[in-house]
């Protein structure tokens, strides 16, 4: 199960530009989980800068 911490997440959206079919930033200025099944859902989960996504 793939999830964002909304508490830790800022909003810089690297996990939607790296893996725009798993993540996907709302009007919360927060990144959401779009499709956990993504090819790239590792990649976008790796790219957080403040690990506010956990796998």
């Amino acid at each position: 199960m793939v999830s964002v911490d909304a508490d830790k997440c800022i909003g810089c959206g690297s996990c939607a530009a790296v893996c725009p079919d798993g993540f996907e930033m709302k009007d919360d200025g927060k990144a959401h989980v779009k499709d956990a099944k993504a090819p790239c859902i590792g990649e976008g989960v790796s790219s957080c800068p403040v690990d506010a996504i956990s796998q």
